[in-house]
């Protein structure tokens, strides 16, 4: 399933999204241009390699190793990989930053994208294998988004053969399948001892399960305006009842 739009109404412009879209696309466009043996070096030294910081390889300083971390979030292997995250990035994150603000969202963007990376790291302590992309940082997004507004609308394309077929799911429903298919994934990862279809598959579901437990740190105090897609599903049956007792 691909998502293609949601229901969720933004109230203001959403500049940290903009930035990290336009962060990404500039850096890839850079990627490009780049001879081929020197962008693989790049993406070597500047991708988290899980065994780096397992003991398991020592070829680079702490310096650059702990730079990794982050340098990692902002390159990606393909226009198709970077296409996917920044679209996901753009219909889920302004929503998420519209309750943060555009500071406290970049601050834990960036916290996401690192528990994934250590996630990732966990399940994988002996890989040499670079893994670059914002795909967990935007995970974290996700699962934020999961919490903050669990009965929007997402519409999702599924292309069966040549044909696409577009239909309405709730946010709560198509995000728990999402997580599912990451875990899923994730754990045939283990089993066959390598990393499944060259997808950090961990990284996905270690940045969704830190945006779903630390998003509520960086949300703005004392937020009281919801649209209808903001209440979460006991929060509809207090405002129904609330109305009815009037």
């Amino acid at each position: 399933m691909f998502p293609i739009q949601d229901s969720a109404p933004r109230r203001g412009v959403p500049l940290a999204t903009y930035f990290l879209i336009a962060v990404n696309v500039a850096i890839f466009l850079v990627e490009v241009s780049l001879p081929k043996e020197l962008l693989q070096q790049i993406v070597f030294y500047l991708g988290v390699v899980p065994a780096r910081y397992t003991g398991g390889l020592n070829d680079v300083g702490p310096g650059l190793k702990y730079l990794a971390l982050f340098t990692s979030l902002f390159l990606h292997g393909s226009w198709i990989h970077l296409f996917g995250n920044m679209w996901t990035l753009w219909i889920f994150g302004d929503n998420v930053e519209d309750r943060m603000g555009s500071l406290r969202f970049l601050a834990f963007y960036i916290l996401c994208g690192l528990a994934a990376s250590f996630t990732h790291i966990y399940f994988h302590p002996t890989s040499t294998v670079p893994t670059i992309g914002a795909s967990g940082a935007i995970s974290g997004v996700l699962g934020a988004y999961y919490a903050l507004f669990p009965l929007a609308r997402v519409i999702v394309m599924i292309p069966v053969f040549i044909f696409p077929f577009f239909f309405e799911l709730p946010a709560v429903f198509y995000l728990a399948w999402w997580f599912f298919l990451q875990v899923f994934s994730g754990t045939l990862s283990i089993v066959h001892g390598e990393i499944v279809g060259g997808v950090a598959w961990w990284a996905h579901a270690g940045g969704f399960v830190a945006g779903l437990l630390l998003h509520r740190f960086f949300c703005k105090r004392g937020f009281r305006k919801y649209f209808f897609d903001e209440y979460r599903p006991w929060g509809v049956l207090a405002l129904y009842q609330n109305k009815t007792n009037r």
